[in-house]
């Protein structure tokens, strides 16, 4: 029997346009809140883009997700789920960025993901650049390292950017392997694509053991067949999955920092997430949405449609 408390507020009872747009419409609780303990899967904003090295804009992400969020129905028609039903789910609101100390900021970052890990909230997250995810996994992967799937159309495996600088959102996954929070050997990148400086990433990333499939590939073998392999990759273990929204093509998703040309549909996204069902996910974020390359909403809307398949997977295995 689901709890009422955890219910989205129903555009039945209030219209979808009216009301303060909280994540979903779900409750909005901070860690005093006497209901905090009883949540099972948390959205949480990172409203943070410190380590954007070009079209910055994803700090606004979280902001304008939400409020495309309150489009979101409760029920899944094609898998059957109704996430709010499953599990109680809550907007736990953003983490307080630094945004002119990208050290500080991460540490804040990994000391908000630390009070949800000892609540044992689940996570879903909301970017931020890419670079978000390595704080997180900072605070989910301390005790062990974890599997990754990773939907991208680039890697984030490079070492460093002007004159050795290690944290922008092109280093993120390559600083999580070093520091033993992902297994090289069950993570997967797929979706990979676009113009390049060099190889360096590619190459680092399979002498580690990291799969790596390109677009060509994704789209020669087709998704059930790549996601196979994906579940059989990270297997029955701890895994996490990082979305960034530059896996979908910009023909979808123009409001993004780097997009590129040749990627999927928003049809076929919403397709590899629901391939995740079954699998040990112990939290999920969907990153590099920015406004300010697309202010309409068109982006945010597809992210937001994203993050409801993503909870729906992750409800199942609360």
């Amino acid at each position: 029997m689901s709890d009422p408390f955890f219910q989205p507020v129903s555009g039945i009872d209030l219209p979808r346009f009216a009301g303060v747009p909280s994540f979903m419409r779900l409750p909005h609780l901070s860690p005093i809140d006497p209901r905090y303990a009883d949540v099972q899967i948390g959205i949480v904003g990172i409203p943070w883009d410190s380590g954007t090295t070009n079209r910055s804009g994803p700090r606004h992400g979280p902001r304008q997700l939400r409020d495309l969020s309150t489009m979101i129905r409760s029920g899944n028609p094609v898998t059957g789920v109704n996430p709010f039903e499953a599990v109680n789910c809550a907007d736990l609101g953003d983490i307080s960025p630094n945004p002119v100390d990208i050290i500080d900021c991460m540490a804040r970052i990994t000391a908000f993901y630390d009070v949800l890990k000892s609540h044992g909230i689940t996570p879903m997250t909301a970017g931020g650049d890419h670079l978000s995810s390595l704080p997180v996994l900072r605070a989910l992967a301390r005790d062990n390292p974890v599997g990754l799937i990773q939907f991208d159309s680039h890697t984030d495996l490079f070492d460093s950017y002007f004159d050795g600088n290690k944290f922008t959102h092109g280093t993120p996954f390559r600083r999580a392997i070093e520091e033993g929070l992902v297994d090289p050997n069950r993570m997967v990148q797929i979706g990979i694509r676009g113009t390049s400086y060099n190889s360096e990433d590619i190459e680092w990333g399979e002498a580690q053991g990291v799969r790596i499939i390109r677009i060509e590939e994704f789209f020669d073998r087709g998704i059930k067949d790549v996601m196979t392999e994906a579940r059989e990759i990270v297997g029955a273990d701890p895994t996490y999955c990082t979305f960034d929204i530059d896996f979908v093509d910009p023909a979808y998703a123009p409001g993004t920092g780097t997009p590129e040309i040749g990627g999927p549909t928003s049809y076929q996204a919403q397709q590899v997430i629901r391939e995740l069902a079954g699998l040990n996910l112990i939290g999920a974020d969907l990153v590099e949405v920015s406004p300010p390359f697309d202010p309409n909403g068109t982006t945010a809307w597809l992210g937001a449609s994203l993050m409801f398949e993503l909870l729906c997977v992750l409800s199942q295995g609360t």
